[in-house]
């Protein structure tokens, strides 16, 4: 040990090449690597299991907000733009989930991408020459993938944005149906204030989540999925979506 209270190696022991040859060249399927790939498959499932359990979440409290608000006319509108708020919020921190287990898919990819499928196929594909570094230097400091942005509109076409939209048709019927003679706007209002800055809010809040879904961008997630499956409406290069 030393003077201020570190443990130092025996004598005579040199740990500078610590972790050579673990990963060399030759190792094969059973090998440290195939440890590894499972470790990072276990992260990956249980980030996915979390993923899951928030959007089990949303659509529970969303089909309790509406069965609530049909059960009687007497029930005010506004219910359900607090349910919208709340989906908002599970929005968010499944997008902050999705940038996590981001993390470990694209690890799980690259393994995929650059030993696996070549191991396979040796010719099917471009083997990325770099993919040790970058895989190395992502455990060396890990950080995330893909923006917030990018997330939250991953999450709005994979699961929200139906939600979303489901919950704006229930508004609107809650307002025109259950209402004597009164319009939209005039029975949107809450509280001091008038319907028709409700539904301005309401109208830019649905503009800005049709924005993030659908505005042109390049895709950060290395995903397993074709593209169709992550942009919806664009053509992939196995055929039309």
């Amino acid at each position: 040990m030393s003077d201020d209270g570190e443990l130092e190696p025996p004598a005579g022991i040199d740990d500078s090449h610590i972790g050579a040859g673990v990963f060399d060249e030759t190792m094969g399927p059973g090998s440290s690597f195939a440890h590894l790939y499972r470790g990072e498959i276990h992260r990956m499932k249980s980030w996915r299991e979390r993923l899951d359990r928030t959007s089990n979440w949303a659509i529970t409290l969303m089909a309790g907000i509406l069965t609530w608000s049909f059960s009687a006319q007497t029930h005010p509108h506004y219910i359900i733009l607090l349910g919208v708020v709340t989906l908002s919020i599970f929005l968010c921190i499944e997008a902050r989930r999705f940038r996590a287990y981001d993390i470990w898919r694209s690890r799980v990819r690259m393994i995929q991408q650059n030993v696996w499928a070549y191991a396979l196929d040796p010719d099917g594909g471009v083997l990325d020459e770099d993919w040790r570094e970058k895989l190395g230097e992502d455990y060396r400091t890990p950080n995330m993938k893909i923006p917030f942005e990018e997330a939250l509109a991953h999450r709005l076409r994979r699961v929200y944005l139906p939600l979303f939209i489901v919950m704006l048709v229930a508004w609107v019927i809650q307002l025109t149906a259950y209402t004597d003679g009164t319009t939209l706007v005039g029975s949107a209002g809450v509280g001091g204030v008038p319907g028709n800055i409700v539904v301005a809010l309401v109208a830019g809040f649905y503009a800005t989540l049709l924005g993030i879904s659908f505005r042109p961008r390049e895709w950060h997630v290395n995903g397993e999925l074709i593209p169709s499956d992550v942009t919806g409406w664009e053509q992939s290069e196995y055929g039309d979506s």
